[in-house]
């Protein structure tokens, strides 16, 4: 039963949906951990209980690794609030640090969970070219030193789409999870900065979208052909033993429902 349910003067618990944008470079993961370690979940929990929230956990879309950001993280929270989700907004982000911030709020259909109730996640990761460091374009970018050639990543990557087994790219976050997953989207875009790599599937597995990106750049700057990777897609039982890309180029962009 909904708190305050048998006091007519008193809101009910209502559930809401949140769309939570951060700057991941100061905390160790979304994940709440121990106490002295600054996480996501940690501060919007405690943003929540500012304002009267009383449960023991939020609920969220998925849990970026360290340093990852986001501009489309979905979380879900009970609440007693007598104002509109508007002003629940502007609440939260009162009593949120300057690196996260809700950017919208609803009242969350009934049945809705942020991860099971998703049908896919869209992540970016950003790439630039410069001989010389650029610390404040290395904040949210992997830096190369020369250009990859975007024609044969491209290609690398048409072969993607579609639904197969990715164990090679990383293990399922749930003991005896399937490894099996569907990628509905994954392109290359040019712009002013550099270069994006945007992908889309209905989950990810642990740092896949991370090894993805270092194949495909593999590629593109001539350390691996596109026979090399047919094989390293169609291998079964062996997983990328290459280095990840780095954290702060990866953004979660969207999750769709």
């Amino acid at each position: 039963m909904p708190t305050g349910a048998g006091d007519p003067m008193r809101p009910s618990s209502v559930t809401y949906k949140s769309i939570v944008a951060y700057d991941g470079t100061a905390f160790e993961g979304f994940q709440r951990q121990k106490e002295s370690v600054r996480t996501i979940q940690a501060d919007l929990e405690a943003a929540l209980a500012a304002i009267g929230w009383q449960d023991r956990s939020i609920l969220a879309a998925g849990r970026t690794d360290r340093g990852v950001h986001a501009e489309g993280q979905m979380i879900s929270y009970e609440l007693i609030w007598g104002h509109t989700p508007e002003d629940l907004t502007r609440a939260l982000n009162a009593n949120l640090p300057a690196d996260i911030a809700i950017r919208e709020t609803e009242m969350a259909p009934e049945g809705f969970h942020p991860r099971f109730s998703a049908k896919s996640r869209h992540y970016r990761y950003s790439v630039f070219v410069d001989p010389v460091r650029n610390p404040l374009a290395e904040r949210y970018a992997m830096r190369l030193k020369r250009a990859p050639d975007m024609d044969l990543m491209q290609e690398a990557t048409m072969r993607l789409v579609g639904e197969r087994d990715y164990r090679v790219f990383g293990p399922s976050p749930h003991p005896e999870g399937t490894t099996v997953r569907n990628i509905l989207e994954a392109k290359w875009s040019e712009v002013e900065a550099g270069m994006m790599f945007d992908i889309e599937a209905n989950a990810f597995l642990q740092h896949m979208v991370r090894r993805i990106t270092v194949v495909l750049l593999e590629i593109g700057l001539g350390r691996m052909s596109l026979t090399e990777f047919d094989a390293l897609l169609n291998t079964q039982g062996v997983r990328w033993e290459g280095a990840l890309a780095p954290s702060n180029g990866l953004c979660l962009m969207a999750v769709r429902y």
